[in-house]
């Protein structure tokens, strides 16, 4: 069962992407995302996504494409 505790892990749901399908979406890795996704480092230090993050997920949910992208 997913972890919906962070605004990360509930973008995702929303979305129905598994965590590699959302980091590519997103252009991490996916340790990276995984990361964010959980909210805290494989170290445990607590980790919060950066604002920069979120709104690339508001993006993509939003159906927008990266600038400079074709399509």
């Amino acid at each position: 069962m997913a972890d919906d505790s962070t605004p990360i892990a509930r973008w995702r749901a929303r979305m129905g992407l598994s965590q590699r399908a959302a980091a590519e979406a997103l252009g991490m890795s996916l340790s990276a995302y995984q990361e964010q996704e959980r909210g805290a480092s494989f170290a445990g230090a607590p980790r919060e996504a950066s604002r920069v993050l979120l709104l690339a997920c508001a993006a993509l949910e939003a159906g927008l494409s990266p600038i400079g992208a074709s399509e």
